[in-house]
């Protein structure tokens, strides 16, 4: 049998990150643009995702012929069945299809997924939460994401909108949140919540290393890593507030779900997942029910910003069977 490759790609806020897989599901060539590269609008960023995957296809020097699919993750709410992006809150979609022009462009088949719900399936399959049947995952970024796999499949409820579990109310009169509901597990434990934190006692003036690097909203996370290993008080607040919610927001899973696994991935578990767990762990059993919590492992994401991409390969290969 020829040899055969797919195309996964991440699409981001604020970066399309592409990859190609070989038959062994090894990664053989990577390319990473910025989402708005020429302009912010829907037809922009159509070109942008194009162009990724024509760049990768041209300079790894693979075929067009041998390319067997190609899959992406969007942030927000999608119709995985007709490839349509019903609404994002960080990209100017909605309503949109991009399975049309990606399969007019390449001739091959097209498939699309929330990118926290692909992250947790990428975990389930060749990651962290491999081996499991019930799998919590929260993806901690400059949002915060969920996904959930139960008894073996990715579970994601009626029009493909469920574990939105970023929006957990955790204090009705907390701070606001970008959904516009008050309290969210994301608006304390996500990177614009801390951020929003740290710049909230910068304003009562407080001093922080983080306060300076905080642009558009949010710090970069090895900045956040650098704030931690030099203990500034106030991202340590931060850090504390952010841990303790995600402590209490997986006390309600672990009761609600009894899950194998739950799995914590993102950028921010990326940069500083051991210190997180270790603050997580240190909690959360005050926030579920003993006979659950001692069924229940705790995990860091083990591949880190490739978990979307193997989610995607996942996705295909469901596809094809």
């Amino acid at each position: 049998m020829a040899q055969s490759y797919n195309i996964c790609l991440d699409v981001g806020g604020t970066k399309v990150l592409g990859a190609i897989f070989d038959e062994n599901r090894e990664i053989i060539y990577r390319l990473k643009k910025k989402t708005t590269e020429g302009g912010s609008s829907t037809e922009n960023i159509e070109q942008v995702i194009i162009s990724v995957v024509e760049e990768m296809i041209d300079k790894s020097g693979i075929k067009k012929s041998k390319i067997h699919a190609v899959a992406s993750c969007a942030p927000g709410v999608i119709d995985q069945e007709n490839g349509i992006v019903l609404f994002t809150p960080n990209l100017p979609m909605r309503d949109y299809d991009i399975r049309t022009p990606m399969e007019k462009r390449f001739g091959v088949p097209f498939y699309i997924g929330n990118d926290v719900n692909l992250g947790v399936l990428g975990e389930y399959r060749f990651g962290a939460a491999k081996g499991y049947k019930n799998v919590v995952g929260f993806f901690v970024g400059t949002g915060m994401g969920g996904g959930l796999i139960l008894d073996g499949r990715l579970f994601t409820g009626n029009k493909f909108k469920a574990a939105e579990y970023g929006h957990m109310i955790l204090d009705p009169e907390g701070p606001l949140c970008g959904c516009g509901q008050r309290g969210c597990l994301e608006a304390f434990s996500s990177k614009k919540g801390m951020s929003a934190y740290i710049r909230q006692q910068a304003s009562r003036g407080r001093k922080s290393m983080l306060a300076d690097q905080v642009t558009d909203g949010v710090f970069r996370s090895k900045f956040l890593k650098q704030a931690i290993a030099e203990k500034d008080p106030v991202t340590m607040e931060a850090v504390d507030r952010a841990c303790h919610y995600l402590a209490v927001a997986t006390g309600n899973m672990i009761n609600t779900i009894s899950p194998d696994v739950v799995v914590y991935g993102g950028g921010v578990m990326e940069a500083v997942g051991d210190l997180f767990l270790k603050k997580i762990l240190a909690e959360v059993d005050r926030y579920c029910m003993p006979t659950i919590r001692s069924t229940v492992e705790l995990k860091v994401a083990s591949l880190g910003d490739d978990s979307v991409l193997y989610g995607d390969l996942a996705m295909i290969e469901d596809s094809d069977k």
